[in-house]
């Protein structure tokens, strides 16, 4: 599909409910790993996630910035999400330094995926701007070699890390199913109408799925 919008004004309506989501993700990414990191069992593991989530914020403000070039409050464009983004994080609230990491490196990895496949849609400044959020590669990295760490030292923690990532995955994919639907920017950035839009979503859950699995295998975990 062509980025290059034939109704501007209903492009921009789109694209600027595609940006609100992003930005409070950020935000919560940001906030989420302050908070975790008063589960770090060394001054390492803390300043690790605290550069994470200084990175996060750094995040949101690209998109803010965007919004605002846009002539768009920021406030106003993340308000229709915070509710779900929200009861998302308060329905996988981490137990514990491990369950934190992991709900870091599940949301990491999976939304970097979902920003990469809605770049195909949008605009070419778009595209640049989701190539520097989901810039997360650092990151991840850490975050991977931390958990291999954890699952070295302790391996009875496999099958709790791994029945704790699946709950994660299944919170997320409900979540972005969810909102993509009910908000429908992918089907209107997309150009597609309800039907295939909706096919869109359920052929880019499952590649979501799938990518996750082959980074549990990484880990030596079960999808």
């Amino acid at each position: 599909m062509s980025a290059t919008p034939e109704d501007p004004a209903l492009y921009n309506s789109f694209l600027a409910d595609l940006l609100g989501v992003m930005a409070y993700g950020e935000l919560s990414a940001f906030e989420r790993l302050s908070s975790s990191a008063g589960y770090s069992p060394t001054l390492r593991d803390r300043a690790v996630l605290g550069r994470m989530a200084v990175a996060e914020f750094q995040h949101y403000e690209l998109i803010r910035a965007r919004l605002e070039d846009m002539g768009l409050d920021t406030e106003a464009a993340m308000l229709p999400f915070q509710p779900s983004v929200d009861l998302f994080h308060e329905r996988t609230r981490p137990a514990d330094w491990y369950e934190a990491l992991m709900k870091a490196y599940v949301i990491d990895t999976v939304s970097a995926d979902f920003y990469s496949a809605v770049g195909v849609y949008v605009d070419a400044g778009t595209r640049e701007l989701i190539a520097q959020v989901r810039s997360t590669g650092e990151s991840t990295g850490v975050l991977q070699e931390r958990l291999k760490a954890a699952l070295a030292d302790d391996p009875r923690l496999a099958s709790r890390l791994a029945l704790w990532a699946r709950r994660l995955l299944g919170e997320v994919l409900t979540h972005a199913q969810r909102v993509s639907l009910e908000h429908a920017f992918l089907g209107g950035l997309s150009g597609l109408g309800d039907a295939d839009a909706r096919a869109l979503v359920v052929g880019l859950t499952a590649e979501l799925a799938a990518n996750h699995a082959r980074r549990m295998a990484g880990l030596g975990l079960p999808g």
